[in-house]
């Protein structure tokens, strides 16, 4: 019984510490944020690589 609180303890102490260190990572970052997408241009998306139609109605395609 003792060995097993012992290693429950050890897990809760290290994923405390893992969260903490985490937590404190992310309050402290002081870096450039990585950019996803460009500055100033908007999202356009072409009839080949867009999954909706032109009228915006989404039909359910059949399983046949």
């Amino acid at each position: 019984m003792n060995h097993e609180l012992l290693m429950l303890r050890s897990l809760l102490v290290a994923s405390l510490l893992v969260c903490g260190l985490i937590l404190g990572n992310m309050l402290t970052y002081s870096g450039n944020p990585i950019q996803l997408a460009r500055v100033g241009t908007t999202a356009t998306l072409t009839a080949a690589n867009c999954a909706l139609p032109p009228d915006g109605v989404i039909c359910p395609r059949s399983a046949s």
